[in-house]
């Protein structure tokens, strides 16, 4: 079974090296919008794949890093890169360029990675990442599975070649969050009373 749990952000980036004479060459920015699928073959005790409430934790606090905010790949020119930091408060340094393509990647792998250090305590199974999909406008849209993460003609990710600025740092709930996972650190889901009176 298949659950989708919708995620918005504004954010801005150059893409080097595409066709457009546009996106390669100036700021620009989109009105993102992430979909996040899951898959179970097992429901918990309150018969959901996973609880929507669950996604408004860790996941959502890294999906919301990229809110207005820079993406930058860093094999950008020095320059470029500098210019981003010292006029932007809130930036992201990526492996792999800021596309929609690789934006899928990004948010499959780090959704990934929250589930694989999570203990659930709800009866939730083999609760995995199904797809992302990535709008970067309301006409197009890219999507990436489990076997594009993994894909080494697509760029190799690893969550420390993903840098957050030390703002975004300090806005998440625990500002060591991202350092934590690197670490694996686990993340332990709320235990449930499965007593509940009704």
């Amino acid at each position: 079974m298949l659950i989708r749990k919708l995620f918005k952000f504004e954010n801005a980036h150059i893409v080097r090296n595409c066709t457009s004479d546009r996106c390669k060459r100036s700021i620009h920015g989109h009105s993102y919008k992430v979909e996040l699928l899951l898959k179970a073959s097992k429901l918990d005790h309150g018969q959901m794949v996973y609880d929507f409430g669950l996604l408004k934790g860790v996941i959502k606090e890294l999906y919301d890093s990229f809110d207005h905010a820079i993406c930058f790949w860093q094999e950008d020119s020095a320059e470029y890169i500098q210019a981003c930091k010292t006029f932007s408060a809130r930036w992201v340094s990526l492996p792999v360029s800021p596309s929609a393509e690789q934006f899928s990647r990004i948010f499959f792998y780090l959704a990934e990675q929250v589930l694989k250090s999570t203990i659930t305590q709800n009866g939730e199974g083999d609760v995995e990442v199904y797809s992302v999909i990535v709008h970067e406008t309301d006409t197009g849209y890219a999507q990436s599975f489990a076997e594009d993460i993994v894909n080494e003609q697509m760029g190799l990710l690893a969550l420390d070649q993903i840098v957050f600025s030390e703002q975004i740092q300090n806005e998440w709930s625990d500002p060591k969050i991202y350092e934590q996972l690197k670490q694996g650190f686990t993340f332990k889901n709320p235990s449930v009373d499965l007593q509940v009176k009704l």
